[in-house]
């Protein structure tokens, strides 16, 4: 993957991409909450290389812009991706669009809200849906809330202590991280963390936080949708709120899988989105009579 910016007036994207558009759908790929573009890597690692992929960072994310003056809501997070698809020229062509988490949420409204920009959209569990039941990590984050305690969002760890929390909470498999490794994830994110607060406040606030759910509706694309049967963060049953919204749709459950689909199921993820794309988007084998 080679990494450039690309501009739109004062505001700055960065991202990765590797290929170049061809005949078949280009890929842009949207991370989650306080990741970054690269979290995207070891899935590229198994897409093929004839296709043309494109990762970019999210607002405020990494290399690109991080502003208090920015709409981090996700419409404003859905307006800034359009400006970004604009600079590059993406949709010249519609592109398969792919999301996960907050990434999913952004990924899903952006093609309810541009339906001649994307041809095909893969949701993995994506964040924007209302249950009719909260899950435990939900019922936590509402009793902090009421609490007013910003500071203890299990998403946002300044502590080795938290840090372990947050990776237990996010991926089904249990592996035991040794402390000086905790220590140096929390302290390359400890400077974002007032960033991520502010971030997070924005995209649960009562404007954003059913953002997809209030769309879905609007999604006429061919849509996949992944999923961890193990995700304690979203649930996994947020896939049938989403098939039985979006006609044109699938749903992939993965056993013994939790939240970060991405980094726990690299390889699955990548084969489920080629043989997806196959699919909806293959003329290739269809023997013309």
């Amino acid at each position: 993957m080679q990494v450039r910016y690309a501009h739109h007036e004062d505001y700055q994207f960065c991202y990765s991409f590797r290929g170049r558009p061809g005949h078949k759908p280009s890929i842009l790929m949207l991370h989650g909450f306080s990741a970054h573009k690269d979290m995207w890597l070891s899935v590229v690692k198994f897409l093929p290389k004839s296709l043309h992929l494109v990762c970019v960072d999210m607002p405020g994310h990494e290399g690109t812009t991080r502003s208090s003056l920015d709409d981090l809501s996700i419409a404003g997070q859905v307006k800034r991706i359009h400006q970004f698809v604009e600079c590059l020229k993406l949709n010249k062509k519609p592109f398969h669009l792919i999301g996960t988490s907050m990434g999913g949420h952004v990924a899903g409204v952006y093609a309810a809200y541009y339906p001649s920009d994307v041809c095909s959209l893969s949701l993995v569990c994506p964040a924007g849906l209302q249950y009719s039941t909260d899950n435990p990590f939900v019922q936590r984050l509402k009793e902090l809330e009421e609490s007013a305690a910003i500071q203890k969002i299990p998403l946002i760890p300044s502590t080795p202590e938290e840090m372990s929390e947050m990776l237990q909470l996010c991926s089904y498999v249990r592996f035991k991280v040794p402390q000086q490794i905790l220590q140096g994830l929390v302290d390359v994110r400890i400077p974002h963390n007032s960033f991520y607060r502010k971030l997070f406040l924005e995209i649960v606030n009562e404007k954003s936080r059913y953002s997809l759910h209030e769309n879905m509706d609007k999604i006429k694309v061919p849509t996949q949708i992944i999923w961890g049967k193990q995700d304690q963060v979203l649930d996994v049953s947020g896939a049938d709120i989403l098939a039985k919204s979006i006609s044109n749709s699938q749903v992939e459950v993965l056993e013994n899988c939790g939240h970060s689909v991405v980094m726990e199921r690299p390889r699955k993820t990548a084969k489920l989105i080629v043989d997806f794309l196959a699919s909806v988007h293959n003329t290739d084998n269809k023997k013309l009579n």
